[in-house]
């Protein structure tokens, strides 16, 4: 069919004309549209069109008459742009129709595009050449204008697209968009560039253009989505094929693949970000591991330290002695050790997460590093005071058997003596005495009461050390009261029983006449004499417990006073002994011959004499025993000056380290390798050193076997050694990981060491008090000093960036770290959602077949797992909602 020809020209705001817009011998001289070509564009357009329309679920089937009403022709407009036109008219009226189609044309000037010679009444009248050319130039809009490659664009752009992806290809060689495309190969060309798996193109023929057509076109049908706009014939039947048709076909396949490359690098995209997401759980994950067993350690280890139930006896109390000592030499260095690994670990991950630009690590509740510092604390405060407690509680039980052994000599004594008392005052002998057996009973009973009087003390000592065993809560405390209530309630009878036997002599001493005053003078003088025997035996024998060599001495000087009184009591007991020498001397001289039995005493001189035998073997024994422990006390003040040697030594080199790695933390001269170098060095000296350590350790155990308790010859503690020593270790570390991390976060954001340098020499420069952070007015003054424009609003932010738990300063670290940020470039979740879009075909959803096809298996299911469910209108079953993922991947939302 012919039509008259009427010059349409499509011009664009851009500042030039399109050449391209109007085809190179497309009208005859005449003005009349080549019937091939029309047909050809016919085709072409009208299967371009319904592969917009359908997505809107129509389609046309006559393309002058169909767009005639303007309807269809703003849907499709509608459609291939992504916006809503305005309200169309729904009249059936000539009017209405051309008012629908202006509509249609404004919308297409309002992007750019000047219309000429083309008006709504030719389209409504079906003007089939205005028509082709209106339908051309939305083509030229909106699929062939945003083509670009090497700065060419629209049909230059298409073409030397098409040259690029066949040159590797034989037989095809194109030039332009007719005849270049006849033979079919450059077709078959393209699919196979982009998807080598839909044809094979060695087994292609350029004689067999049909064959060739036929295959491209089918394949990008049924595997391309790209509907068949032309039919094999009508390109080989024309001499020269239409060129607009040809250029709208093979604009589809540049789409087709041009939006496999952007979704190619859309994933990739996706699978870096999802690839550093699924590290840093890791790193979560093994975080909560370490610090759950680290506090499981600690709730268990603190109850037995904060144990204060004291055990019986001695023994049981050096077992849980040395049962602490093994828990600080083999189970706490280690976990130290986990401690300190724990922070390193979540000050990585939280520099990686920085470096990322995701939201900080919140550990779960109660396992934050406060947390586990807070519970290392409560176990070092309870661990303070617990070896204290063990020695003093040790010293306590010492003092206590020390105690009970003496109650228990004493009493046995006292014992001894009361035996036969009871029995010895009760009886009724007097009755039937003589004068002479009166007296003699009169004078035994008041040698007695003096005996009686004598042992008073001793009750009282037993009584006293009772008492004392209740108080410090001697654990076998109910046997001694038994035994003291035993002792007290016997002497206060044996004290009832002498009052009654006096009173019954008192009622018969005027029987009396006469004694023997030789036996009584015995009695009273060998009772006391023989008491201070015993006396001095318990003495002798007494254990003592002494912590110096001036206690030792002074026990010495004790002891000589003693020997000096010897001779005195030597002459008493000679004075007795010449008594009984008299008794037998008048006995031999008068003699008597009734049997010569002192009546007022039971002391024989057989017992003097033993009683002073055994009291002269006592003292050399009490020498050497002193002597004894003279030289222990003398071997227990070398040991206090063998450890304060070490430790006056040991203490300051501690400090020394301490401000030698302040000094290498702080120093901005060399480079950050330098720094580690030195940090290395110094953390090598101090690993060496251990051994003086361990030596310190070994002398300190010697002396607390040996109960060695103060030491005046140094102010340093094994406490205050092992105090230092953790945490010169830990500074070290910690210091090592800082320089680490610096060195981790200059490489990330790219900063040279120039730069770090200059944020250090602006750090220490404001940094006024030199103790590694800096003030709120100091920061104020840096990030001036380095060019800032602050006012308080901009101020207050930068401030909850680099000190969020609001401590009034703000450390290296947060000024590195907001230096960084300020000067870095990072992925943003913007770029993420864009990245989902294209993965979607700019669907506001994702299916998940889609993510299986265009990310890598484990990237896919990480994404299907944790991606929520799209709730959008129009959504299919089981779409998924990429924007709120994408979203939370960065913590501005929560899934």
């Amino acid at each position: 069919m012919m039509m008259t020809h009427v010059e349409t020209t499509v011009h664009y705001d851009n500042g030039y004309e399109d050449e391209y817009m109007i085809q190179e011998d497309e009208w005859d001289r005449d003005m009349l549209l080549d019937p091939a070509w029309e047909q050809q564009q016919r085709k072409t357009f009208t299967a371009w069109c319904n592969s917009h329309l359908r997505k809107a679920g129509t389609q046309i089937e006559n393309i002058e008459d169909d767009f005639r009403n303007g309807l269809k022709l703003m849907l499709l407009l509608e459609v291939i742009s992504g916006e809503r036109l305005s309200k169309p008219d729904r009249g059936k009226m000539r009017f209405h129709k051309i008012a629908n189609v202006n509509k249609a044309l404004d919308f297409i000037t309002s992007k750019g595009v000047k219309l000429v010679s083309i008006g709504a009444e030719e389209i409504v009248d079906g003007n089939v050449k205005m028509t082709l050319g209106m339908i051309w130039t939305i083509i030229l809009r909106f699929a062939i204008q945003d083509i670009s490659v090497e700065e060419t664009s629209a049909k230059e752009g298409l073409l030397l697209w098409c040259q690029r992806k066949t040159a590797p290809y034989r037989n095809v060689n194109v030039q332009n968009f007719h005849i270049s495309w006849k033979d079919g190969l450059a077709f078959a060309a393209l699919i196979h560039r982009h998807r080598p798996d839909l044809l094979d193109y060695s087994k292609l023929n350029k004689d067999d253009p049909l064959r060739n057509l036929n295959l491209a076109f089918d394949i990008a049908e049924k595997h391309l989505d790209i509907p068949k706009m032309l039919d094999a014939e009508d390109i080989i039947n024309t001499p020269k094929p239409d060129e607009r048709a040809i250029m709208t076909y093979v604009s589809c396949f540049y789409h087709a693949f041009a939006g496999a490359e952007q979704a190619e690098t859309a994933a990739n995209r996706i699978c870096k970000v999802l690839g550093v997401n699924q590290e840093n759980e890791k790193l979560m994950e093994e975080y909560e591991r370490l610090a759950s067993e680290l506090l499981e350690w600690i709730r268990r280890t603190t109850p037995w330290l904060e144990n204060r139930t004291p055990e019986k006896t001695v023994a049981e109390m050096q077992r849980k002695l040395e049962d602490f000592r093994d828990y600080r030499r083999q189970h706490k260095p280690p976990k130290v050790q986990e401690k300190c690994q724990l922070e390193i670990n979540f000050n990585t991950l939280q520099t990686k997460l920085r470096i990322s630009n995701r939201p900080a690590f919140m550990p779960s509740e109660g396992k934050m590093v406060s947390d586990i510092a807070s519970a290392w604390q409560g176990l070092e405060q309870a661990e303070k005071g617990f070896e204290e407690w063990l020695l003093t509680e040790i010293r306590r039980l010492e003092r206590l058997d020390h105690l009970a052994e003496k109650f228990r000599q004493k009493a046995t004594n006292h014992e001894n003596w009361t035996s036969g008392k009871e029995v010895m005052l009760s009886l009724k002998d007097y009755e039937t005495a003589t004068l002479t057996e009166i007296r003699a009973l009169l004078r035994k009973h008041e040698a007695f009461e003096s005996d009686l009087a004598a042992h008073q003390d001793r009750v009282e000592q037993i009584a006293a050390i009772a008492q004392e065993l209740n108080e410090l809560d001697y654990h076998d405390v109910a046997a001694v009261n038994q035994r003291c209530q035993s002792i007290c309630d016997l002497w206060d009878k044996l004290g009832t029983l002498t009052q009654n036997s006096r009173e019954a002599l008192e009622r018969t001493e005027k029987l009396l006449e006469t004694i023997d005053q030789l036996f009584l003078e015995f009695a009273k003088r060998s009772a006391p004499f023989n008491n201070w025997m015993e006396g001095a035996m318990e003495d002798l024998q007494d254990m003592f417990i002494v912590h110096t060599v001036d206690e030792v001495q002074s026990l010495v000087a004790a002891h000589e006073q003693f020997k000096a009184t010897l001779p005195e009591a030597d002459a008493e007991r000679q004075a007795i002994l010449g008594i009984h020498s008299e008794v037998q001397k008048i006995s031999q001289s008068y003699g008597i011959r009734a049997s010569i039995i002192n009546p007022y005493s039971t002391i024989t001189t057989e017992q003097l004499l033993n009683k002073w035998e055994k009291v002269k073997k006592l003292v050399p024994q009490r020498d050497s025993a002193l002597q004894e422990e003279m030289a222990r006390q003398h071997a227990h003040e070398r040991l206090r000056r063998q450890f304060a040697a070490q430790a006056n030594l040991i203490g300051p080199w501690i400090q020394a380290r301490m401000e030698e790695i302040t000094r290498c933390s702080l120093e901005i001269g060399g480079t950050l390798e330098d720094q580690m170098t030195q940090l290395k060095q110094c953390e090598h000296i101090i690993v060496t050193y251990k051994p003086n350590i361990d030596k310190l350790e070994g002398d300190h155990q010697l002396i607390q076997e040996s109960l060695v308790f103060d030491n005046k010859h140094t102010n340093y503690t094994m406490e205050h050694i092992r105090v230092g020593w953790e945490l010169l270790l830990t500074t070290i570390a910690r210091t090592i990981n800082e320089i680490e991390t610096q060195i981790l976060t200059r490489d990330a954001k790219g900063i040279s060491q120039q730069q770090m340098n200059e944020f250090r020499s602006s750090f220490t420069h404001f940094d006024r008090k030199k103790n590694g952070a800096m003030e709120t007015d100091d920061f104020r003054a840096c990030l001036i000093s380095m060019g800032y424009d602050l006012g308080e609003v901009e101020f207050a932010r930068i401030m909850m960036l680099v000190d969020p738990n609001g401590t009034g300063t703000v450390s290296f670290q947060s000024f590195i770290d907001f230096m960084t940020r300020e000067t870095a470039d990072t992925d943003t979740a913007e770029q993420v959602v864009a990245s989902f879009r294209i993965l979607a075909a700019e669907k506001p959803y994702i299916l998940v077949e889609e993510l299986r096809r265009e990310l890598p298996p484990e990237q896919a299911e990480y994404c299907i797992t944790r991606m929520p469910a799209y709730t959008g209108h129009g959504a299919p079953p089981g779409a998924l909602d990429y924007t709120a993922f994408s979203t939370a991947l960065y913590g501005e939302s929560d899934l």
